[in-house]
């Protein structure tokens, strides 16, 4: 099995929450998150090719004038670029798209997720290949009361009713920052993880996902304030 490591990275246009979110000036970038997220994977020292789907002719116009060897884009049909379009769907075109090696896949969501931290899980991902993990997706560690249908889920009542959040057993919520895996496991397992995934946790600020009008501002503000770096 090849070593490559290919990153896919899906952008669809008319965000439903935040209008034109891909394109729309971010942070002192003209071009905004698609700009910054180009930039990052193409400096990543560990990833081989970056292939860009999308439906939108701004992200298009914008990518054809990158001059970058590693830089492949795809046009993307309209029946896999609608607001119905599932998860499923894109593993297929991923593998469509990526037929052999390792998919490294991200979005131009988590701005955050540098260049050095794409090294990081793609260093990290290989390593615990190694102790029986067979595949690698960031997560955001929650230490907090949480409680479905009534009670709660991370903590038993009957033994303490409000232990320490230190001591709480963490939940992990996916923030959808990246997945690795390997093309065969793509082929065994329709899916973009295998059975056995390694949770690569980051804090919340890393691990920030821009879903709304509001994730946009905070995002910026973390910039401005010099909270984060991009």
């Amino acid at each position: 099995m090849t070593e490559k490591v290919t990153c896919f990275l899906p952008c669809r246009a008319g965000s439903e929450r935040v209008r034109r979110k891909n394109v729309r000036p971010f942070a002192g970038y003209e071009y905004g998150l698609i700009q910054v997220k180009l930039r990052q994977l193409l400096a990543s020292e560990s990833i081989d090719e970056v292939v860009l789907t999308t439906d939108d002719p701004e992200i298009l116009d914008y990518a054809s004038s990158i001059k970058a060897l590693r830089l492949r884009t795809h046009r993307r049909s309209e029946e896999l670029s609608s607001s119905t379009t599932s998860t499923d769907q894109l593993v297929a075109h991923a593998l469509d798209l990526v037929p052999d090696g390792h998919i490294l896949w991200t979005h131009v969501t988590s701005p955050f997720i540098t260049e050095k931290l794409y090294d990081q899980l793609v260093d990290t991902y290989f390593a615990q290949l190694q102790y029986g993990y067979d595949s690698l997706m960031t997560v955001t560690s929650i230490h907090g009361f949480l409680w479905q249908n009534g009670e709660p889920v991370n903590y038993d009542r009957n033994v303490e009713k409000w232990p320490r959040t230190q001591t709480l057993e963490p939940v992990h919520e996916i923030n959808s920052g990246a997945f690795l895996s390997s093309t065969i496991q793509y082929h065994l397992m329709s899916d973009r993880i295998g059975r056995q995934p390694y949770m690569y946790s980051m804090n919340k600020i890393t691990g920030f996902d821009i879903d709304s009008p509001e994730d946009f501002a905070l995002a910026e503000c973390l910039v401005e304030k010099r909270l984060v770096a991009l």
